[in-house]
């Protein structure tokens, strides 16, 4: 596969569940404000989970409104990582690509584009949950088409590595700000307060009904070992880099054990392996979690020299 076609599709897929983790996190947002009242709504730390709290503070006079966050996370041309953004780019590399990926996907891709640019040009959504909604089922059913549609080959795998990379991230960040913003509240766990909070953790993550089959109580400890270290659950980070791995496995063969990609992405694998909750907290989760993001993007920096860089 050239490396322009296999670039393509990563970013394709990375920008697809970029925009839909944007869509869900802002959803949830919604919700927990109904349940807890504009009062105790926090908006700033969607920004700062979506890692663009510098360009926004910048740009926005650190204004952390409703009004000024929902912009900037879901219209705001001029964020890269905006839900219109990402959906704008994630069909140009789509469109590059028409040839590979199979018709179904590329005219979903295409509609989700076509809807997401109407409902820009009316600068306020009158039915925001609506549209939110629209985004993340067009996600899964991209991802489903993806999955029954196009043949398992290589393209198959950059989109696969791409989505549970990208996941992956989004995972630990939603669990690291989450986590630091209810850390002094820790010892009122049996609060209402509490469990709404990470409730709302768990539902950010599309996780709150799988983790409630597995545990009785939302607590802060069971919630960081299945989001993190659950190896059955589709957006645990362990998870995540499994699947990653394995799709990167079969792009390269069992005989390419020396290439960037896949000796960075074995140290993550490493690493998840031997940890455990007790030690991920008793070390600290924020620690944790940023050296686990760092290592996420030397294996993306990796993955670019590997197969993307046409000078290496």
């Amino acid at each position: 596969m050239l490396s322009r076609v296999a670039n393509s599709i990563y970013w394709m897929s990375r920008y697809l569940e970029r925009a839909e983790n944007v869509a869900r996190f802002i959803s949830v947002n919604v919700h927990l404000m109904l349940d807890m009242g504009p009062d105790n709504a926090q908006w700033q730390p969607l920004v700062t989970t979506t890692g663009d709290h510098v360009d926004f503070n910048k740009r926005y006079k650190k204004d952390s409104s409703e009004k000024n966050v929902v912009h900037f996370l879901t219209f705001d041309a001029l964020n890269p990582n905006s839900i219109m953004s990402c959906v704008y780019a994630a069909r140009e590399n789509a469109r590059t690509v028409r040839e590979i990926i199979s018709s179904e996907v590329w005219e979903e891709i295409n509609e989700l584009y076509h809807f997401v640019q109407i409902q820009s040009r009316k600068r306020k959504l009158e039915h925001a949950q609506e549209f939110y909604q629209r985004v993340r089922n067009s996600s899964h059913l991209i991802t489903g088409l993806c999955e029954n549609t196009m043949s398992h080959g290589e393209g198959w795998h950059f989109a696969q590595i791409a989505k549970m990379l990208e996941r992956a991230d989004k995972t630990a960040r939603i669990l690291d700000v989450k986590y630091f913003l209810l850390l002094p509240t820790l010892e009122y766990f049996d609060s209402p307060y509490d469990a709404v909070q990470w409730g709302a953790v768990l539902k950010s993550a599309n996780a709150f009904e799988m983790y409630r089959k597995n545990y009785h109580r939302v607590n802060y400890k069971d919630v960081t070992k299945f989001l993190i270290l659950d190896r059955e659950f589709p957006r645990s980070i362990a998870y995540c880099v499994q699947s990653a791995a394995d799709s990167l496995n079969a792009i390269c063969g069992d005989d390419a054990s020396m290439l960037p990609a896949k000796v960075e992405m074995q140290k993550i694998q490493k690493s998840l392996a031997a940890t455990n909750v007790d030690t991920v907290l008793a070390n600290g989760l924020h620690e944790f979690i940023d050296i686990l993001q760092f290592n996420l993007n030397i294996v993306d920096r990796a993955i670019h020299q590997t197969f993307f860089d046409l000078a290496a």
